[in-house]
């Protein structure tokens, strides 16, 4: 015989909403976060191409450090993504009936936000910029940039 579940509490209902909420907000940064790789990738190859065309050298070093912003801002946005993660699994456990992770409160994102993210963020900020998926196409745009101007500056056998 099956047991049957007790009827949803008005705090699972609100867990229920938050956690759908929560779901939607993390989708939306990905979508956000390929429109900063899009912005690295114009931004950079028009720096680079522009340094060949104008011959400034000083101009390839523009380039790399434009990448390294671009990757900076990405990985501190998948790092505020990483955040909204922290309240999904206490919603998750919740629904787990995880005896140590009963939740009593809904609507809690900003303060489990606020709490973790100053206790974590600068570790998860380098943890999280050193992503394959983060760095790219970032890094390539800053390795091209400080190659380029090395190697147009310095030729070796001139």
């Amino acid at each position: 015989m099956h047991a049957i579940a007790p009827p949803p509490s008005s705090i699972d209902a609100a867990l229920q909403a938050e956690y759908y909420h929560l779901q939607k907000t993390i989708e939306d940064f990905d979508g956000r976060a390929l429109t900063i790789k899009a912005w690295s990738v114009t931004f950079g190859l028009v720096a680079l191409v522009g340094a060949f065309a104008s011959k400034a050298h000083v101009a390839f070093l523009f380039a790399a450090a434009g990448g390294a912003m671009f990757w900076l801002l990405e990985a501190f946005w998948k790092s505020f993504q990483l955040v909204y993660y922290a309240r999904v699994e206490e919603i998750e456990a919740h629904f787990r009936r995880d005896p140590e992770k009963t939740l009593t409160t809904a609507h809690q994102i900003s303060t489990t936000w606020q709490v973790w993210w100053e206790s974590e963020t600068w570790w998860v900020l380098a943890r999280v910029g050193s992503w394959v998926h983060v760095a790219l196409p970032h890094a390539f745009v800053v390795v091209a940039g400080v190659l380029c101007y090395f190697v147009v500056t310095f030729p070796v056998g001139r």
